[in-house]
């Protein structure tokens, strides 16, 4: 029950940031903002304290964890990957070309219309 209490609290300090952000129409932007930042923290930090935002820290480190994990490509790797993917798309884009181009001859031929 109290869980549920922190996290109706922690929606009420982010509704309270964005509420403030509307409020402040005649202060500078930067203090509508950090209002609007204020709130998410505090509601960000308030439901951290619950089982739901404990869980949800868990997961997030763990994520953090696989991510070191993986083998990310080289410097060289990724631009030899960009360049093929580049090239493949040129070539494809006008295969499509000279097929499109190919059928509306075709077709214009069919139906009589060969002024182009």
């Amino acid at each position: 029950m109290a869980d549920k209490i922190k996290v109706v609290v922690a929606v009420l300090l982010l509704i309270a940031g964005i509420a403030a952000f509307h409020y402040f129409t005649d202060k500078l932007m930067i203090v509508r903002v950090l209002a609007v930042f204020g709130g998410l923290i505090a509601g960000g930090l308030v439901f951290l304290t619950t089982a739901w935002g404990q869980q949800f820290k868990a997961y997030a480190q763990e994520s953090v964890d696989e991510t070191r994990k993986v083998v990310w490509p080289t410097r060289k790797e990724t631009l030899q990957t960009t360049a093929i993917v580049f090239v493949f798309v040129v070539v494809m884009a006008l295969f499509l070309w000279v097929v499109d181009a190919s059928l509306l001859w075709i077709v214009k031929k069919l139906i009589g219309r060969s002024e182009l």
